[in-house]
């Protein structure tokens, strides 16, 4: 059995990848967000994570308007980066592990979800990026990927409780995987903003702080809203707070020890957040 050794949670925007490229790290603006990443560093010298089975959604690179999964998970072999038009560089590839996303897919579809199965797929800076923060500088990343990908763009949203089912279904999977990896669960994305329309620089930290104190110990807390209301709540960017819900529901029903959290408003008119989990 796959053994979960922790939980790594994180704002994903192109402006950090910016910062990196520019070195910007230790300037007043940038320093308050990166310091939440020394610690997850440390942490991982120890963890020794074998693959990563990331939660985040896709800028366009896969899917647009015109062809949007609700739920897509990545079967391939590997996983190249390209460019999205930010002016970033184009990040190193990922080795994939299709034995693992075959296992995942074929358990997901038995527990009912209608997922798509992707044997080509793109990352996008939603997956580089959280992978520079931990993993900065190195000439090849260290870590295998299993990419699933949430809607938190094209309505029709998944709800919070749709997003904490499928993480559960894909804790389930991991109990009855035959492999002994081990597994660090990844959910990257906002935390509250909003880009565009009337409310265009919208940040909400009351319902940031309200889901990362919950997240841990009480994850079904964060699943009283339907997507909309989210919305409302963390700006129409901020409902990636779905790939929060969903990692955490596959890191299982067990007690969880916060071994470092990191919130910093504002960074590119978005609230940042970085978190790390791990079982008690």
């Amino acid at each position: 059995m796959a053994k979960v050794i922790g939980g790594y949670f994180t704002s994903h925007v192109p402006g950090i990848g910016g910062a990196i490229v520019r070195g910007d790290q230790e300037t007043p603006y940038w320093k308050p967000f990166f310091d939440g990443y020394p610690p997850i560093r440390e942490w991982l010298v120890e963890a020794r994570p074998d693959v990563a089975i990331v939660f985040s959604n896709d800028h366009g690179l896969n899917f647009f308007l015109d062809k949007m999964p609700t739920f897509a998970v990545g079967a391939a072999e590997r996983y190249d980066n390209a460019d999205e038009g930010w002016g970033l560089p184009v990040y190193k590839s990922f080795a994939g592990h299709p034995a693992l996303s075959w296992h995942l897919i074929d358990s997901l579809v038995r527990d009912e979800f209608d997922i798509t199965t992707c044997q080509k797929m793109l990352v996008d800076h939603a997956v580089s990026i959280p992978f520079e923060l931990i993993y900065p500088g190195a000439e090849s990343w260290p870590i295998k990927l299993v990419p699933i990908s949430i809607n938190t763009v094209q309505y029709p949203l998944p709800s919070p409780k749709r997003c904490l089912a499928l993480g559960r279904a894909v804790g389930r999977a991991l109990q009855s995987w035959a492999g002994d990896e081990r597994v660090l669960i990844c959910g990257t994305g906002g935390l509250s903003h909003q880009l565009d329309g009337p409310r265009a620089g919208f940040m909400n930290p009351d319902y940031d702080m309200f889901c990362l104190d919950n997240l841990a110990a009480n994850p079904d807390a964060l699943t009283g809203h339907t997507a909309e209301q989210v919305a409302e709540l963390a700006g129409t960017q901020g409902v990636e707070i779905l790939n929060w819900i969903a990692a955490r529901g596959a890191m299982g029903d067990v007690p969880l020890h916060e071994v470092s959290r990191n919130y910093h408003i504002p960074i590119s008119n978005t609230a940042a957040a970085s978190l790390l989990l791990e079982p008690a």
